[in-house]
């Protein structure tokens, strides 16, 4: 009770008391914006006073649940200087000032007969002021209109009025007319007037006609150059390969290749010529495009193999024609690298441990920009769950990727988007120990293309797809359990699961923005053993296709994921994310089950939070009820999934984001488990789900978030009582720590 009381004490004397303050002044304390006349409604009137509040400057020292606690931190010796803010004093606003920007603006947004004014008030040493904005009515636009001379110029420009963005009716905005002007000027760039600048174009505005109106004329400055005026044509293509400081570019051409147009200086023979003829998208004779111009930019980054890419173009004299030679500067990486990661992790099934990869790249392997990557890890988690013997579970493995910046096939395929596609292929081996269980061998081998279209979508396509797995040292105790439950048993049998897959990303997000409404989707389709189907030969029993002696698995997999991300107020965290998972199985001759590298899983940290890793499910089926513990299930695997989630984010310091979410899912079985009442999928799913909830909080520091999230489950599906029980919600608590977002 005392303590309650001192703590109410201290937090009203930071509220309530003034901070120290050179003698003659006052602590500014922040604005507020009234609006009066003319505005067209409640909804616009509150963007206009958001707008013009954004403006003042400065802004007073911030707040957090109304004390100022960066303001008295900055008179504590040496916390001051790290986390404290200087008091904000009235006497460096500018009101004057102010009251002119927030006019300023009112006439931007075509608010022309608007007065501004303010008032201060002060008390107690603290300066507040209310800005009052008068506004006139907002004037529309009542018609555009475009040159109509005949020089070439002009007609370019009037041919881009199909697109432009001054549209009648619509209020006066001159952020709008800055941006048609910018528009206008990337159309003009893409057809070869490369001096042209957006500084030529005028939009002059007749406010005079009346009936709160604009007439707008837009039109060419008649001081533009006349290089302005003119298309220009590409004339030589010059690329510095092997570029550093130390390179001699006073001659361009000297000791050059010259490729299908293009003259290769590259003395040390670093790079196949060829592999700029596959990369650039300009040619000799072409007329310059600003938008080739950063496409081959681009193109040239992502082949991974330059660590600078400069271009720069140079006009040539001459009598007869407007020609442009373009430089390229390419400095390279070091061909070769190693590199080494170790990382730690915990899991909400009690599980922690760590990993360590060391990896070695060859950057330009056959001197086209081919990546070689060698890869080495092992692994180490340990798992303690109450009064049971600790579960050690050890991964030790290696890979080689082999990625080539094209398609390897002999079909005419279109690669003049942002990013060079390539052909991927990787070979693998992982060693798998579970101490309590077996150790499973996998091998991998996958061959195929990821191309995009542009930046926000790609696809995926394994043309080859193989996985070989079998499992040795099975202990005692759980060959018992593989001999008493066939799923089991069949899931991590040895088997090659051979195919293919496809998988398409589109992330509106790629490029960072505050839009209201931002879209993720991934959808990805796994076939094995259609074709092996056909050929391959029956065992004695002429149950199953084998392979060389081998089982192979059969299945059609399929798994959509789409999120929306809905956000406040253009914030950067303030926002609603939702995420829908749908996943489907299908098993068919030599497979009754999913195998267990393709089986679906719910619980986790990146799951259903209130619920253990892969614990959930399938059905109403429990794997921990007192009759089926000692069955000795750890996992659950599942044919079928349905997932949902949702979670509030907020900001509450510069660092520290909070969240309050709710995580919803569960997965079942196609055909019915013996050993597993309650699994199989049926009409009532949707009363199967587990629902969770809970709180978490992240901290941000740029390079990586850390995220603790505190859940509880509301509905557990293996219990007849579907009602909340808020009494055991305690004991029923999980706490995950992770990093990065959930989804």
């Amino acid at each position: 009770m005392r303590s309650s009381i001192y703590i109410l004490i201290v937090v009203s004397c930071l509220a309530g008391c003034s901070p120290k303050l050179p003698p003659g002044e006052n602590l500014y304390v922040g604005s507020t914006v009234k609006i009066e006349g003319d505005t067209k409604g409640a909804k616009e009137r509150k963007a206009l006073k958001s707008q013009l509040t954004g403006l003042i400057r400065p802004r007073p020292n911030s707040k957090f649940l109304g004390i100022r606690f960066k303001l008295w931190a900055n008179r504590i010796p040496f916390i001051g200087k790290r986390i404290g803010e200087p008091p904000v004093l009235a006497s460096t606003v500018n009101f004057d000032k102010n009251t002119q920007v927030l006019q300023n603006r009112l006439q931007n947004k075509g608010y022309f007969q608007s007065i501004v004014t303010f008032d201060t008030v002060t008390k107690r040493r603290k300066t507040s002021v209310t800005f009052t904005a008068k506004v006139g009515p907002q004037y529309t636009i009542d018609s555009i209109s475009f040159p109509v001379d005949s020089s070439a110029i002009s007609k370019a420009i009037a041919a881009t009025s199909n697109r432009t963005l001054l549209k009648k009716d619509d209020p006066y905005d001159l952020d709008i007319i800055k941006a048609e002007r910018a528009r206008i000027d990337g159309r003009l760039k893409n057809q070869g007037y490369y001096y042209f600048s957006s500084d030529y174009i005028i939009v002059n505005v007749d406010s005079t006609i009346g009936g709160n109106k604009v007439n707008m004329m837009v039109r060419l400055k008649p001081e533009t150059p006349g290089d302005a005026r003119n298309v220009y044509h590409i004339n030589d293509i010059i690329v510095h390969a092997d570029y550093n400081l130390a390179t001699d570019t006073s001659t361009k051409k000297p000791d050059s290749a010259v490729f299908r147009g293009y003259y290769i200086i590259d003395p040390n023979k670093k790079f196949k010529p060829i592999m700029f003829d596959r990369t650039l998208v300009i040619d000799t004779g072409d007329i310059y495009s600003r938008r080739d111009h950063n496409l081959s930019l681009n193109r040239l980054i992502s082949l991974g193999v330059y660590k600078f890419v400069k271009v720069q173009f140079e006009e040539v004299q001459t009598d007869t024609a407007r020609l442009l030679n373009a430089y390229y500067y390419l400095t390279p990486f070091p061909k070769k690298s190693i590199r080494a990661e170790i990382g730690g992790l915990t899991r909400s099934s009690n599980s922690t441990g760590s990993e360590f990869t060391v990896s070695w790249r060859n950057r330009n392997t056959l001197r086209a920009a081919e990546l070689l990557t060698v890869s080495a890890f092992v692994g180490v988690e340990r798992q303690v769950s109450g009064n049971q013997p600790a579960v050690s579970t050890n991964r030790l493995g290696a890979n080689i990727d082999f990625t080539v910046p094209r398609i390897t096939i002999p079909i005419r395929f279109n690669t003049n988007s942002e990013y060079v596609p390539q052909t991927k292929m990787n070979l693998g081996y992982e060693l798998y120990n579970r101490s309590d269980q077996y150790t499973l061998n996998s091998f991998r081998l996958n061959i195929g293309y990821v191309f995009k279209e542009h930046l926000r979508n790609e696809h995926q396509l394994n043309v080859i797809a193989i996985n070989y797995v079998y499992p040795q040292n099975i202990t005692d105790k759980f060959q018992a359990e593989l001999n008493r439950n066939p799923t089991l048993q069949r899931s991590i049998e040895r088997q090659f699961i051979i195919g293919s897959n496809y998988n398409y990303n589109y992330n509106s997000q790629v490029r960072p923005n505050v839009r209201t409404h931002n879209l993720y989707f991934n959808g990805n389709i796994d076939l094995s053993g259609n074709l092996l189907g056909l050929i391959a030969k029956r065992d004695d029993q002429g149950n199953r296709y084998l392979l060389n002696g081998v089982p192979f698995a059969q299945f059609i997999r399929v798994e959509p994921e789409l999120r929306h991300y809905l956000r406040f107020n253009n914030s950067k965290t303030n926002m609603l994310a939702s995420r829908m998972i749908v996943g489907v199985g299908y098993t068919y001759g030599n497979s009754y089950s999913m195998p267990f590298s393709r089986a679906f899983f719910v619980g986790g940290t990146n799951s259903v939070r209130a619920f253990r890793a892969r614990s959930l499910g399938p059905g109403t089926y429990y794997g921990g009820n007192a009759d089926t513990a000692r069955r000795f299930l750890p996992d659950q695997p599942g044919d079928i999934k349905l997932e949902l989630n949702t979670e509030l984010r907020f900001n509450l310091t510069s660092i520290f984001n909070g969240a309050f979410f709710i995580d919803a899912g569960n997965i079942w079985t196609v055909r019915e488990d013996p050993l597993r009442p309650g699994s199989k999928f049926n009409g009532k799913f949707l009363s199967q789900l587990a629902v969770g909830a809970g709180f978490g909080l992240r901290v941000d520091l740029q390079l990586v978030i850390l995220r603790g999230d505190l859940a509880f489950p509301l509905r557990k599906p293996w219990e007849q009582n579907q009602q909340v029980n808020f009494k055991g919600i305690r004991d029923d608590m999980i706490f995950n720590l992770a990093i990065g977002y959930p989804f």
